[in-house]
């Protein structure tokens, strides 16, 4: 599924695979009084097909230029290259408002495809703020006024998000350095398919249940260690995992060409851009700095080799299961793939470092 949408017969609406709010009740999905708070249902104005609309999640509010702006994926503002600059952004979203679109609901205009999908290895898009819509503190939902300073993923960081369709959920990083490759779908939710392949991104896991669905994209992950700092955004996922920008590669994406971009929130403690991550770990038991650049050197040395074997869909940097002061080499599979791929047939180590196999699901666009 490439974003959250209604599928639309005459003139009644059914929601696809809509699950319940995580948060027990927090407005995710309403019409909010202006100004709004960020981690809502929203997107184009026009993001519908013949039979579907759509929405996804307005993220957080950052300065792009000076100018407070709205972040979200590239799929989702910008129609995976399809919108034009000065496009309608509303709030809620089509799908959460009878895929009828009103004045009163535009809380920000298109800036235009600043980082076309497929390019800065990141999925991510910004429209700029109408005055008075949006929350100027940069206020999310369910997690209040996040941390101006980014930080950087680390295997077993604790983290949170404020999503349109699963509300505020936690997890923890599961890997790092991941490339993945992500089904995306042109139209809204009909249309050509097509993929995507990423490096370097970050996978995130809950302890139970899901940590994002269909709707979710565009959800600002942050820190869930006392102070709310950003740390990557949310693009795609399946039941299991859930799959992010690294915060600074959209920073970089948006800074290319001498622009400035910073996130809007209180200057809080916490972790500069470029803090080392051995700062960002806190408490938990996890591959010290040494350990992840060499797991990370074998890893991007059998990358190739991994990716032919039936089923790979992603590899990353993470942490042994049975020693996690140890780092691992991730292999997610595909178990539904045609071909039957068979975990035991992989390499249980590499150079030394353990293959950590988990079948999964293809990922997907959210």
């Amino acid at each position: 599924m490439k974003r959250s949408g209604y599928v639309l017969a005459l003139v009644s609406l059914a929601l696809v695979a809509a699950p319940a709010l995580a948060d027990s009740g927090a407005n995710h999905q309403t019409k909010q009084t202006p100004p709004i708070k960020l981690g809502t249902s929203g997107g184009s104005s026009v993001d519908a097909s013949n039979a579907f609309c759509c929405g996804g999640t307005l993220g957080s509010a950052v300065l792009y230029d000076g100018v407070l702006s709205i972040l979200s994926n590239n799929h989702i503002l910008a129609r995976a290259g399809s919108a034009t600059a000065g496009e309608d952004d509303i709030q809620p979203g089509l799908i959460d408002v009878g895929c009828r679109a009103s004045g009163a609901n535009i809380v920000a205009d298109f800036k235009g495809d600043l980082v076309p999908l497929g390019t800065a290895n990141v999925d991510a898009a910004i429209a700029t703020a109408r005055s008075g819509q949006v929350s100027s503190t940069g206020e999310i939902i369910d997690v209040g006024i996040p941390c101006a300073p980014t930080q950087a993923p680390t295997i077993g960081l604790a983290v949170e998000k404020s999503g349109r369709t699963t509300g505020l959920t936690t997890g923890t990083v599961q890997a790092v350095n991941a490339s993945v490759s992500i089904s995306y779908q042109k139209g809204c939710n009909q249309g050509k398919k097509f993929t995507i392949s990423y490096t370097n991104q970050v996978v995130v896991t809950a302890g139970s249940g899901s940590f994002s669905a269909g709707g979710d994209s565009g959800s600002l992950i942050v820190s869930n260690d006392g102070t709310p700092n950003p740390v990557a955004l949310l693009f795609a996922g399946n039941s299991s995992q859930t799959i992010a920008n690294p915060i600074q590669a959209v920073v970089s994406a948006f800074t290319a060409g001498g622009h400035t971009f910073s996130f809007v929130g209180n200057n809080c403690g916490g972790f500069a851009a470029d803090a080392p991550s051995s700062l960002a770990r806190g408490p938990v038991v996890s591959p010290s700095d040494a350990e992840v650049d060499f797991t990370r050197g074998v890893k991007e040395r059998y990358e190739a080799e991994l990716f032919r074997r039936p089923g790979v869909i992603g590899v990353g940097v993470g942490a042994d299961e049975t020693d996690p002061s140890r780092g691992a080499i991730i292999v997610y599979l595909n178990a539904a793939a045609a071909h039957h791929p068979q975990p035991h047939l992989l390499p249980r180590e590499m150079d030394g470092v353990r293959v950590r196999v988990i079948p999964t699901e293809p990922f997907v666009a959210q």
